[in-house]
């Protein structure tokens, strides 16, 4: 692989992403809302940062997300779900990356083999969920899942070399999750990036529009 590209290049696991990739010599694009105005919830912003670059790639890693909707912690039961809170989970963690496939569609590959990949939850997993809560995150995500899947579709037409999938990393020691591990065990960022870049490299042309875990294991939507 020579080249890549990475949104959310600023938090703990697209940071670490790009810092592993470099040191294999791999060229990387790093983008950021801090960093380069590039905002997940501005179709405008990513347009314009997006429309700057020349491709191709041979990644590109949508590595943002959010746990908190409109500053309200993920729900721990139906009284504390609100509109607010929901829309802001969806604008961030499922629309968002999907206005970035759509403005990036055009740096892929048509016919080689490339990865477009997303991080994703195992929380978004329905067929998973055996203890509710997180009304809203979950259901972020397993739109996230759902839009990727429907892209693969197209582009397995329009671009057959693209390998489109979800992700979960774990549970990752991030300020992402300080206040949420619970009793999950945790990784360190540089692990789950390594991590993340096996699964990415690992990925067969079949696997196009698939929800995958940290190790490589399919998840059930």
């Amino acid at each position: 692989m020579k080249r890549a590209l990475v949104v959310g290049a600023s938090g703990g696991i697209g940071r670490s992403v790009v810092a592993a990739w470099r040191a294999r010599g791999v060229q990387v694009t790093a983008l950021s809302r801090s960093g380069d105005g590039l905002d997940v919830r501005d179709e405008v912003s990513i347009a314009d940062v997006l429309g700057a670059l020349d491709g191709p790639f041979d990644v590109i890693l949508v590595a943002t997300g959010a746990l908190d909707g409109a500053g309200a912690p993920p729900e721990k039961s139906l009284g504390a779900v609100t509109s607010e809170a929901m829309m802001a989970q969806y604008a961030v963690n499922a629309v968002g990356p999907m206005l970035v496939l759509k403005h990036a569609v055009r740096l892929l590959p048509r016919r080689e083999r490339s990865v477009f990949a997303a991080l994703s939850a195992r929380v978004g997993s329905i067929g998973d969920n055996r203890a509710g809560g997180w009304h809203s995150f979950r259901a972020a995500k397993a739109g996230l899942n759902q839009m990727l899947h429907g892209a693969s579709i197209e582009l397995g037409r329009s671009h057959p070399g693209v390998i489109c999938a979800a992700l979960h990393p774990g549970t990752v020691a991030t300020t992402f999750t300080q206040n949420y591990a619970g009793r999950h065990s945790m990784v360190s960022p540089e692990e789950a990036a390594q991590n993340l870049i096996a699964v990415m490299e690992g990925l067969k042309p079949e696997q196009t529009g698939g929800f995958y875990d940290y190790e490589g294991r399919e998840i059930p939507w």
